[in-house]
């Protein structure tokens, strides 16, 4: 009770003052208070009504809070006659703000009931089934494989690493996307999925002996080729934070294994750590650079390092983007579900498919490129506006619905009892914020990779390896 009690001083106090910070019209004061309200409501659900672990609805409630609420306030408020605009470039309009924050509160409310319907027809259907322990699952010849399997993938990629790590991850890649996907989304993962196989082994066995032995050596080896595979100089945070807080569940359960832990802890972590851990990860330059010149990393602390000055930064466009499409709709129309093929058939590589959708975050940034002074398009595009540029109102609530099935079955295999199923249902949750933030396409494929290399490939391994 005490948690729950710091957990709800520290959001009024903060929403307070976000509060007081809003210098804008009264009706867009009201629109982001009736948005405050739903998202508050989802939050004292899930804090206060409901009984079971759901790491996904703290990641939903967390996201909306900080990109559709506080972010928006901060950048709303840095907003003057001399720059009128976003920080995408998009003039500040008044009437945008207000639908952008009506099909927000659609959204959520949608979701939130749909998520309410799923979860009880699927808890009354899971009653009536009995998962069992796969105590079999882990055997030392499945972590030998996947060692086997790790090393070559270091020996073929070890010159690609380490000019990786000498080179800024925002440096323009000649690499097409087919292959990064390949490597870094599915290759470089492989490691992960042998530390869960190892440590699950490890964890159930009370007793050394050799295979003990093996394992854990294994083990060690596996952390030591995740990391070298995925550090702050080889990769950006929306793909290191769920590695990592994932791994922090997996080796010490209960310091995230309540609702109100887990949403204390992502709290602090994206309204401080985050902000405050993109002077590294955001850094545009190499380790080589850094290494010369060791103020870059001052001057990324400048830019970046402030917690306001961080939701003042594109890093956190959401709100804006989703005004940006709904211009976009209102200029050109929706696409009728054109982006979700792209997203669908993603692996499908542009070569064999000439007429393949880009991405919706770099058509919104195509867009803004004709319409506004910036120079370049890479944006994100949250889900709402992944489904509203798709089939307009129609589509924000198919979203609201879609996800809200997928986390309940996210939510099933956290519960299963099958250790590979709770592992990548709680990255999922992680991994939630991304894909939430969008766009669809890289949120999507992003999570499509890990889940074979993580899930599906020591699944594989098991079976055959009977």
């Amino acid at each position: 009770m005490k948690l729950k009690t710091i957990v709800t001083f520290l959001y009024l106090c903060i929403s307070l003052l976000a509060f007081l910070s809003l210098d804008c019209e009264p009706e867009v004061w009201i629109s982001f208070s009736l948005s405050f309200i739903v998202i508050t409501s989802i939050a004292y659900y899930h804090l206060n009504i409901e009984n079971n672990f759901s790491p996904f609805l703290t990641s939903f409630a967390i996201f909306n809070y900080l990109f559709f609420f506080i972010a928006p306030i901060f950048q709303i408020s840095s907003i003057n006659d001399f720059n009128p605009t976003f920080e995408n470039d998009l003039v500040y309009s008044t009437s945008s703000v207000i639908i952008t924050n009506f099909l927000i509160i659609v959204f959520n409310i949608i979701f939130f009931f749909s998520y309410l319907y799923f979860r009880q027809r699927k808890q009354a259907m899971a009653e009536s089934i009995k998962f069992e322990a796969n105590s079999n699952y882990n055997t030392p010849l499945v972590v030998l494989a996947i060692l086997f399997f790790s090393f070559i993938i270091l020996y073929i990629n070890y010159d690609y690493i380490i000019n990786n790590i000498f080179e800024s991850v925002y440096a323009v890649s000649k690499e097409s996307t087919s292959s990064l996907l390949l490597r870094k989304k599915f290759l470089f993962f492989v490691p992960l999925g042998g530390v869960v196989v190892a440590f699950n082994y490890l964890k159930r066995k009370g007793k050394i002996n050799i295979n003990t032995v093996v394992i854990f050596i294994s083990f060690i080896i596996f952390l030591a080729l995740l990391f070298f595979f995925k550090n702050i100089f080889t990769e950006k945070r929306n793909t290191l934070g769920p590695i990592y807080i994932t791994l922090i569940y997996l080796f010490f359960p209960k310091w995230l294994n309540s609702n109100a832990k887990f949403f204390l802890f992502l709290f602090l972590s994206m309204v401080v750590a985050f902000p405050l851990l993109s002077t590294l990860t955001h850094i545009d330059a190499s380790l080589n650079q850094i290494v010369e010149n060791p103020i870059l990393i001052y001057e990324s602390f400048i830019r970046f390092g402030s917690i306001s000055g961080a939701f003042e930064s594109l890093h956190y466009d959401a709100f804006s983007n989703i005004m940006a499409t709904i211009e976009y709709v209102s200029a050109n129309g929706v696409t009728w579900g054109y982006q979700f093929l792209g997203v669908c058939l993603f692996f499908v590589p542009r070569s064999f498919w000439t007429t393949k959708p880009i991405s919706s975050g770099e058509l919104i940034g195509d867009y803004l490129m004709e319409t506004t002074p910036r120079t370049f398009t890479n944006l994100s595009n949250a889900i709402v506006s992944e489904g509203y540029i798709n089939l307009g109102f129609l589509g924000v609530i198919f979203m609201a619905i879609i996800l809200a099935y997928f986390i309940v079955k996210f939510m099933q295999w956290h519960r299963s009892g099958d250790y590979l199923k709770e592992f990548i249902a709680f990255y999922f949750a992680i991994h939630l914020i991304f894909l939430l933030r969008g766009d669809l396409t890289n949120g999507f494929s992003y999570f499509v990779g890990p889940l074979l290399s993580v899930y599906f490939l020591p699944k594989i391994l098991i079976k055959t390896l009977k």
